[in-house]
């Protein structure tokens, strides 16, 4: 659709007057910024695109696929903003070769997509479904035909249904276990063709906003040891999974989690707020992935939660703390900016002025230094040597022009912006490996139905017409030439 506009009208520089640069010409100071900006990303470094099985497949009630607690919680009266279901969404199931040729427009090597456990399982345990695996079999093989290496997610969130009647979801254990023989079997069955596995999609949001606040499925509010129960219980189902990837997958075959980390930055960038910086996103990340990584909960976490800290075993600790291959950080927004304090805790946390920018997504705060933080203190924190940016993008309106285009200029500004600090990360040596971009396509955004898009592509949902906007062309660009445009 945008095949007209040339690489220049990405690549130009204007409005040098503007930043008191009037005394040189426009040359000079492009010529400035390309000697002082990072000249590209890595040779092998991996572009992609991500999404999940609730958000965009449909199929709810084809091929023996089980009801999972986001189809009952969007058929409850009131949790969805726009009254809509995903019984249908992008109606992926069916159409993902034509999606697949959408992957492929934007020179994209890379796919993040996630399996739908009850799928599989219909009834969370037990024995598989025949078809459980089928459409998978045939989606890794169209995106390997087409040259797209497949990375999958066990889990995005669409828990069975049955699991949560019986078990109460991740409040038991036995959903721990239940999640591991379903790793095993899936890590049994497509490790020859899917190489990269991930384990739990952002564990943060679905404790929090599912069984804290309510206003994920399956809706529960918890009180505070319950809900670190929970947590526990999610960490442990990561650890029980590497495991069983790691015993039923092929050789070769690697696995990691995939976290909305709590991001800290230092509100200035001195050597005493960084290091507060790092304390605090130890610290403010200790119920999940510092767990992981360092196979103990932190002094300052078991203080904090004290009567409230979850009950657990040694031998717990040593099943979370299971080894990984990598680390998928899902990045959006900076969570906190951080200065050093003489406190306890050696930090203190800044208050965001009313005006701090964000996205047409309220709680979407525009910080496009958290793309280089967060994976830098990962690194530097627990010695990570292969992390991948799981997840990052932006919601915007996206209405058509009176010429049918969708010119997303405030998703292209966002982009631009944390890939500039992503660029900057991996220029320093930080082993970023690879990008997804959130998402493809738009989707079913959860509570917030169809009425927020992420997509690189327009959907229609009632002709499930996809539209290219001017991002995927912004995109295709910085993926052929493998640097900021």
């Amino acid at each position: 659709m945008f095949n007209r506009l040339s690489r220049r009208h990405f690549a130009r520089i204007a409005g040098w007057s503007a930043l008191g640069l009037s005394t040189i010409s426009a040359e000079s100071a492009q010529a400035d910024s390309r000697r002082s900006l990072p000249s590209g990303f890595p040779r092998n470094f991996l572009w992609g695109t991500a999404t999940s099985a609730y958000q965009i497949e449909g199929a709810v009630n084809e091929d023996g696929r089980g009801p999972s607690i986001w189809d009952r919680f969007a058929h409850t009266d009131g949790k969805i903003g726009d009254h809509s279901t995903a019984d249908v969404a992008n109606d992926h199931y069916h159409r993902y070769k034509e999606d697949v040729q959408l992957i492929k427009a934007l020179g994209a090597k890379a796919y993040r997509f996630s399996i739908a456990w009850p799928r599989v399982f219909p009834e969370g345990t037990g024995s598989p479904n025949p078809k459980g695996l089928d459409f998978y079999d045939r989606l890794l093989d169209e995106l390997l035909a087409n040259g797209i290496e497949p990375f999958a997610t066990l889990y995005h969130w669409d828990l069975p249904q049955a699991l949560q009647d019986r078990f109460g979801g991740w409040m038991s254990r036995d959903t721990s276990k239940a999640f591991a023989d379903y790793a095993g079997y899936v890590a049994a069955h497509l490790s020859d063709r899917v190489k990269k596995i991930f384990t739990i999609n952002e564990c943060h949001r679905l404790v929090y906003s599912g069984y804290g606040a309510g206003i994920d499925a399956p809706g529960l509010s918890l009180p505070p040891q319950e809900l670190n129960q929970v947590m526990h219980h999610v960490a442990l189902g990561h650890g029980l999974a590497a495991q069983a990837v790691r015993a039923h997958g092929r050789t070769g075959t690697r696995v990691g989690p995939a976290e909305n980390l709590v991001v800290c930055i230092p509100a200035i960038e001195t050597p005493a707020n960084i290091r507060a910086t790092e304390i605090a996103t130890r610290e403010l990340n200790a119920g999940y992935l510092t767990v992981i990584l360092e196979g103990k909960y932190t002094d300052g976490f078991l203080a904090y939660a004290g009567k409230n800290a979850p009950k657990y075993t040694a031998e717990d600790l040593k099943v979370i703390s299971s080894p990984i291959d990598f680390v998928g950080l899902n990045i959006y927004l900076p969570h906190h900016y951080v200065v050093a304090a003489d406190n306890k805790s050696g930090f203190s946390l800044l208050p965001f002025p009313s005006t701090f920018p964000h996205m047409e997504s309220d709680w979407l705060k525009i910080g496009p230094e958290a793309m280089y933080w967060a994976p830098r203190q990962v690194a530097k924190l627990w010695n990570v040597k292969s992390i991948y940016i799981t997840e990052n993008g932006a919601s915007a309106s996206d209405q058509p022009a009176a010429d049918g285009n969708i010119y997303d200029l405030d998703r292209i500004m966002y982009l631009r912006n944390y890939l500039t600090q992503l660029q900057r990360a991996t220029s320093e040596g930080v082993p970023v490996r690879g990008y997804f971009l959130w998402s493809l396509m738009d989707n079913f955004e959860w509570t917030d139905g169809f009425e927020k898009r992420f997509g690189l592509y327009r959907v229609d949902f009632k002709t499930q017409r996809r539209t290219p906007k001017l991002s995927a062309s912004f995109y295709r660009e910085v993926i052929e030439r493998n640097k900021v445009v």
